[in-house]
């Protein structure tokens, strides 16, 4: 039942995230990442297939785990995430709801920042070039 449960889950958070890549306020990104996780814990051949997808290693693998991120790409990631901040605060028009959504998106595009321009460090066992 458990197993059921994750491939459905999986098949609704991939068509999710692949609608995601032509609606800009759809993240992609999370919901790949959920994909990978539900049938990685249910379905070895379906988790193999994902990963090996040119659509995982465009979404996930170039951009979170190699931060190989383009400055187009950071523009559109960081509008995005305006947008979607930006949102509920014309249409609720509450100061104390829009100073909160301001500091995180802030912490948002600071944390971010950081972490795509941190220096990937390389395995123990390999040796430095």
């Amino acid at each position: 039942m458990k197993k059921i449960l994750y491939i459905s889950l999986g098949c609704l958070t991939f068509c999710l995230g692949t609608i995601g890549i032509f609606l800009p306020l759809l993240p992609t990104t999370i919901f790949y990442i959920l994909t990978a996780f539900f049938w990685m814990r249910s379905s070895e051949y379906l988790y193999t297939k994902f990963i090996e997808s040119t659509h995982y290693q465009k979404y996930i693998q170039e951009s979170i785990v190699e931060k190989k991120i383009t400055p187009l790409g950071r523009i559109k990631l960081f509008s995005t995430l305006f947008v979607v901040f930006a949102i509920p605060c014309v249409i609720v028009r509450n100061p104390f709801m829009t100073t909160t959504l301001v500091i995180v998106y802030l912490l948002h595009f600071i944390g971010l920042n950081l972490y795509f321009n941190k220096k990937k460090v390389p395995p123990l066992n390999e040796p430095n070039e």
